[in-house]
């Protein structure tokens, strides 16, 4: 809920770190806010480019979200203001180039998205175009058209379908393909390792955690000024 510039710099120092324990390529995944974060290290830390394999996106709020837009009036937490549509941290973010050569971006999404919008084809705001990544955008819905459970929430914690696009991303070069991810997985209730005795419990104590800062997280009135290194072209 605080300035995600602050938020990026900790993804920054986190990718230099698994790439220098591993000894190799790395994989990113980001839900909703943090789907950004990596992608603005990306941006204004050129050296990461050559770590990371593959960025995975599921509903982020990679152009900011309409939405958001009214829950700022009068004021909110500087992280909302900043996942307004267009914002000057999702501007900056976005500047010049959304994608980098040698990464594959994946960038998940539901058009029934009640926070992430607009998000109804790939047009919308998670979806990534240009530059020299290899992308592919997707849908719940290009794999499974008569989803309309899909929400904001569940594809960044339990969606079966979520799951297996960014499985697929994993496990093959380059984006997801959605041509490779089976059908079955429309008839399936949950991801692999979500205890469905243990879920709607779990699920309400996420949702009040999500309420009470939204609630109670301190607000101000305008977006954080963007750091000095966003303006240096």
């Amino acid at each position: 809920m605080s300035d995600a510039q602050v938020s990026a710099e900790y993804v920054v120092h986190a990718i230099r770190y698994v790439h220098r324990i591993s000894g190799r390529r790395i994989d990113v995944l980001g839900h909703s806010q943090g789907g950004t974060e990596p992608r603005f290290a990306l941006r204004f830390w050129p050296d990461l480019r050559p770590m990371v394999d593959d960025y995975i996106a599921f509903a982020a709020t990679n152009h900011g979200s309409m939405p958001v837009d009214a829950m700022c009036v009068p004021a909110c937490a500087e992280a909302l203001w900043q996942q307004r549509y267009h914002s000057h941290y999702v501007d900056a973010m976005n500047s010049y180039q959304e994608t980098f050569a040698g990464i594959s971006y994946t960038d998940i999404y539901t058009r029934t998205d009640q926070f992430v919008q607009p998000n109804l084809d790939d047009s919308g705001t998670t979806s990534l175009h240009g530059g020299a990544g290899r992308i592919t955008n997707i849908a719940l819905q290009d794999i499974c058209p008569q989803d309309l459970e899909g929400e904001h929430l569940a594809v960044g914690t339990y969606d079966p379908v979520a799951y297996a696009i960014a499985m697929d991303a994993l496990t093959h070069d380059g984006p997801a393909d959605p041509a490779r991810v089976s059908p079955d997985v429309c008839t399936q209730a949950f991801m692999p390792g979500v205890d469905p005795t243990r879920f709607p419990g779990a699920y309400a104590d996420a949702l009040d955690t999500i309420a009470s800062e939204l609630l109670n997280y301190p607000r101000v009135a305008a977006e954080p000024p963007l750091r000095s290194y966003t303006l240096a072209g």
